[in-house]
């Protein structure tokens, strides 16, 4: 229950950023960067009575409806949560902060600072085993009738977004809004990467097994001990292993320095760490 609710604060702060950098970023420039917020954005110009919050739930509602009838209900409530979460962030902040201009004159401060701000809020989201919807559900559409990939079908999908952009506000914004697309990609899976970062640590001590019993005591994580020959004094030597979060790994050289300050030590950065104490394996 606690692990469950520990992800629907993380969705909810990644959605509110996805939100954030929409509304105060992106549309008042009119850069569509592709998913539904992008298409809403398009569609805005050519029906400005309706709000684009109000069109990125129509057209969330519409795009759940043909995922429903053509792949199942393969969603997820996470990712149904997430899509609409974001929707109605957007509708709320056009009720309470009308927007009258943009926050900065300069269009590719608006494109980068939206970009950025909503990528991280997405990589949040994506990294919860969830999703924002739009574009998604299209290209999983496109992926089991067509066999086209899903990040080629993303990307299909986008550029078609972008494209329309072009047509309703001009080159320019179409320009603008392509190199958004492009952006936000490169921000997302930096957001994710960084995010999953672990420490995988080599430790050769004399006294591996008090590191050990405070790895798996005081940590709550798990270690390898391996038997070794030094290759200089020829004498056997334990060699252990673990793989900790960033804040973990501090801990553990502070022991490690107050109780052996000749250990010999190897941190690599890993990027995916599946099984016990970290991504269940189903979610990979």
């Amino acid at each position: 229950m606690k692990k469950k609710a520990n992800e629907y604060i993380k969705i909810t702060v990644g959605m509110s950023l996805v939100a954030i950098g929409l509304y105060f970023f992106l549309m008042p420039k009119n850069l569509s960067v592709g998913g539904a917020n992008g298409l809403a954005i398009v569609i805005n110009h050519f029906i400005p009575n309706l709000s684009i919050g109000l069109l990125m739930i129509i057209i969330n509602i519409f795009l759940f409806a043909i995922g429903f009838i053509f792949i199942g209900t393969n969603f997820g409530f996470k990712t149904i949560y997430a899509s609409f979460g974001v929707s109605v962030l957007v509708l709320l902040f056009e009720k309470i902060f009308p927007m009258k201009k943009p926050l900065a004159n300069d269009i590719l401060i608006q494109l980068i600072l939206g970009v950025i701000i909503s990528a991280i809020g997405m990589g949040i989201v994506f990294n919860q085993n969830a999703s924002t919807g739009g574009t998604d559900i299209i290209a999983k559409i496109l992926n089991r009738f067509w066999g086209i990939d899903l990040g080629r079908g993303v990307l299909i999908s986008d550029l078609s977004i972008t494209l329309a952009a072009g047509f309703a506000y001009g080159l320019q914004i179409g320009l603008y809004s392509l190199l958004g697309v492009l952006l936000n990609g490169l921000v997302i899976d930096a957001a994710i990467e960084s995010m999953n970062i672990r420490k995988q640590v080599v430790i050769v001590s004399n006294y591996s097994e008090v590191i050990n019993d405070y790895i798996i005591k005081s940590l709550g994580k798990g270690a390898t001990l391996y038997e070794a020959k030094g290759g200089f004094t020829g004498s056997d030597k334990e060699v252990l292993v673990t793989i900790l979060s960033r804040k973990d790994f501090v801990l553990l050289k502070n022991l490690i320095n107050s109780i052996d300050k000749n250990a010999f030590i190897i941190v690599h950065n890993v990027h995916e760490v599946i099984g016990e104490g970290f991504k269940d394996i189903e979610n990979f």
